[in-house]
C-alpha cells in the first residue's frame, strides 16, 4: 500500500472517484476496488491504461467540431486528470489546438454556457481585504505555478472578463503537458474586476460580476493584495502574468519583476519564440542577426516584447543598443511610429525613430525595406497580397510572421504568404494552419507559439527556485529551441522544432534556463552536480500507481 493510501484522509469509494488527481476510472484494480470500497462503483472489466486512451482518442475524434472536441476534453480533465494528460502527451499535435489556441479562444467566448464545474481560483473585486483568506481555501498545499488574469485582454479577442479563465487553465495545462510540472501544483486565477464588455454585462449566463472594470489605485490595491498573498503562502511559486491589457501589462511586470519569481508570457513568452523563429531563419537566408530589419504591425505588449528581445540579441551581436532598436519599427493604428508623434503611450516612445511619418503599412515597407514583418495585431488578413508581394520584392527570402491568435485574427494564412511571395518566404504563424502545396512543394509552417518556451523557463526556474525572472533566460531559451530545429525541418517550411519533441525541447529549456540563473546568482538551490538530473527528477509523467 503507498503512503498515500495508509492516510486516514485519503478518499475511497465515490469521493475517490471525484477526485480528478487520483480517479483512475475503470483502471482501479481488483484488490484496489476490494481495499477502496469501489466494488459495485464501476463497470466489472478492468482496463489498461492505453485502452482508455483508445476510447479517449476515438471519441475525440467522433466529435463534430473542434468546440466539441474541446468540451470533451476539458470534461474528461475534470473527471481523470492522469488519462487527459496521457492522451495530451501522446497526441499534442491533434490536441494542443483542441485544448488551447484556437479552440480556447472559443470556449472563452462561451464559458458562461459550457460551464459545468469550477476549476481554478475566483478572486473578485469584492475580496479586497480578504485575499490571503480567499487564497487559503485552495486545496492543494504545494503550489509551483500561478497563473492569473483579469480577462481584459483574451487573445485577439478582447475584454472576455471572467470568462477569460479558460485562458490559464487550458495554459497550465500545456506547463504540464509540456513541461512535465505536476498539475496538482498548478493554480489557475481569474481576478474579476469587472469587464467593459457590454454583451456580458447584458447576459444572464455570464458568470463573472456584472459591472465595469475596477481601475486606477484600487486595481492597483487588489493586485498588490494578490501578489502579497502569493509571495506569504507560497513564496517559491512562479507567478505568470497573462492576457492583461496593455495599460496593465507593462507597469505591472516592471512592479513586480524583481520582487516575486514573475513574467508576462505575452510580452517575453511572444518575444522570446519569435526571436527563436528569427535566430532559425538565419540558418536558411545566411543573414546574420545584425543584418535584420525587423517591421511590427502592431505596438502593444506582444510586438514590442519580441522587439526587446531582438534587439537584446542585436547588442550580445555587437551592435549599441541605439543601433540596435533602430533596426526594430513599428506601425500601430495610426501609422509608423516616428519621433515626430505627440500621441505615443510610454511603451512606444523608446521605438518612436527619426523618420517621415507615413500612415500605412504599405508605405512603411517601402520607407522601412525590411527583411522581415511580424504582425501582432489582431488585423485579420491585414498582410494583403500587395503587402506579401512587395516583401518579396525586396527580399529573396522575406519573413512573414503572422502571430496574432486565434487562426481567425492573423493577418494571412499560411497559403497566402506562400503564394504571394512565390515560395520564397519564411513563414510562421501564431496559431495553426495546415500544409501548402504551391509549384510542386508541400510546406508545413510552424507555429510561432509560446508553448515553446514558457513551459521550459517555468520549469528551470521552479528548479532552482529563482528569485527573479529575467530577459536573459528568455534569450537562452529562444537560442535553445532556434538550435534544436533540424536541417529536415526546416527543408519543409518549418522553422521550429516538431510538436512531437515539445518534451524534449522544454526539458532542454529548463536545463539552460536553471544554469541561467546559478550564473546570473538568483537561484535559490545549490548548485548541483548535475542540473540535468535536478531538472528530471521534478518532471511528471502521466501514469497511473497502485494505491493498494
Amino acid at each position: 500500500m503507498t503512503q498515500a493510501s495508509t492516510q486516514a484522509n485519503f478518499p475511497r469509494g465515490v469521493d475517490l472517484l471525484r477526485d480528478p488527481l487520483l480517479n483512475k476510472g475503470t483502471a482501479f484494480t481488483e484488490r484496489e476496488r476490494d481495499q477502496l470500497g469501489l466494488r459495485g462503483l464501476l463497470p466489472p472489466p478492468v482496463r489498461t491504461m492505453e485502452q482508455q486512451a483508445l476510447r479517449v482518442m476515438a471519441n475525440v475524434r467522433s466529435k463534430p467540431d473542434d468546440l466539441e472536441r474541446y468540451l470533451y476534453m476539458i470534461g474528461l480533465q475534470d473527471r481523470n486528470e492522469t488519462l487527459f494528460y496521457r492522451a495530451l502527451v501522446d497526441n499534442l499535435e491533434e490536441l494542443m489546438p483542441v485544448v488551447y489556441t484556437p479552440t480556447v479562444g472559443k470556449g472563452c467566448q462561451l464559458f458562461g454556457r459550457v460551464f459545468r464545474r469550477p476549476r481554478g481560483l475566483y478572486i473578485s473585486a469584492d475580496d479586497r481585504g480578504q485575499i490571503k483568506q480567499v487564497m487559503r481555501n485552495w486545496p492543494r498545499q504545494e503550489v509551483s505555478v500561478i497563473l492569473p488574469t483579469d480577462g481584459e485582454r483574451i487573445l485577439g479577442l478582447g475584454d472576455l472578463g471572467a470568462s477569460g479563465m479558460g485562458i490559464p487553465i487550458g495554459k497550465l495545462a500545456l506547463y504540464t503537458a509540456c513541461a512535465g510540472i505536476h498539475p496538482g501544483k498548478c493554480m489557475p486565477v481569474m481576478i474579476d474586476v469587472g469587464t467593459e464588455n457590454e454583451e456580458f454585462l447584458n447576459d444572464p449566463l455570464y458568470l463573472g460580476l456584472k459591472r465595469h472594470r475596477l481601475k486606477g489605485d484600487e486595481y492597483d490595491a487588489l493586485i498588490d493584495e494578490f501578489m502579497q498573498a502569493c509571495k506569504e503562502l507560497w513564496p517559491d511559486a512562479l507567478v505568470q502574468f497573462e492576457d492583461f491589457a496593455n495599460h496593465n501589462a507593462f507597469r505591472l511586470l516592471e512592479k513586480y519583476r524583481h520582487t516575486h519569481c514573475t513574467f508576462n508570457d505575452d510580452i517575453q513568452g511572444t518575444g522570446s519564440v519569435a526571436l527563436a523563429g528569427l535566430l532559425s531563419s538565419l540558418e536558411v537566408t545566411g543573414r546574420r542577426i545584425t543584418d535584420e530589419r525587423v517591421l511590427f504591425l502592431g505596438a502593444g505588449e506582444a510586438a514590442t516584447g519580441i522587439g526587446e528581445m531582438i534587439a537584446a540579441t542585436m547588442v550580445q551581436a555587437g551592435l549599441s543598443h541605439e543601433e540596435a532598436q533602430r533596426r526594430c519599427w513599428f506601425v500601430d493604428s495610426k501609422g509608423l511610429v516616428v519621433a515626430s508623434r505627440t500621441d505615443l503611450t510610454h511603451h512606444k516612445k523608446p521605438w518612436a525613430h527619426q523618420a517621415e511619418f507615413v500612415k500605412t503599412l504599405s508605405e512603411a515597407i517601402e520607407v522601412i525595406k525590411p527583411t522581415a514583418l511580424i504582425g501582432a495585431s489582431g488585423m485579420t488578413g491585414a498582410f494583403t497580397p500587395e503587402i506579401l508581394q512587395a516583401m518579396a520584392r525586396i527580399n529573396d527570402r522575406p519573413v512573414i510572421f503572422a502571430l496574432s491568435n486565434p487562426t481567425s485574427k492573423a493577418e494571412c494564412t499560411a497559403e497566402a504568404a506562400y503564394v504571394h511571395t512565390e515560395g520564397r518566404c519564411l513563414f510562421a504563424s501564431g496559431s495553426p494552419f495546415p500544409s501548402v502545396h504551391y509549384q510542386g512543394r508541400t510546406f508545413s509552417p510552424g507555429q510561432g507559439n509560446n508553448v515553446y518556451i514558457f513551459p521550459g523557463v517555468g520549469l528551470g526556474a521552479i528548479a532552482v527556485r529563482a528569485k527573479e525572472i529575467t530577459d536573459g533566460m528568455f534569450l537562452t531559451a529562444a537560442r535553445v529551441v532556434a538550435e534544436l530545429v533540424t536541417d529536415e525541418e526546416r527543408a519543409t517550411g518549418n522553422l521550429y522544432p516538431s510538436l512531437k519533441r515539445i518534451r524534449e525541447v522544454s526539458g532542454r529549456i529548463a536545463v539552460e534556463v536553471a544554469k541561467q540563473a546559478f550564473r546570473e546568482g538568483l537561484a535559490q538551490e545549490r548548485e548541483p552536480a548535475s542540473v540535468e538530473a535536478l531538472v528530471q527528477s521534478l518532471r511528471y509523467e502521466p501514469d497511473y500507481v497502485e494505491y493498494v
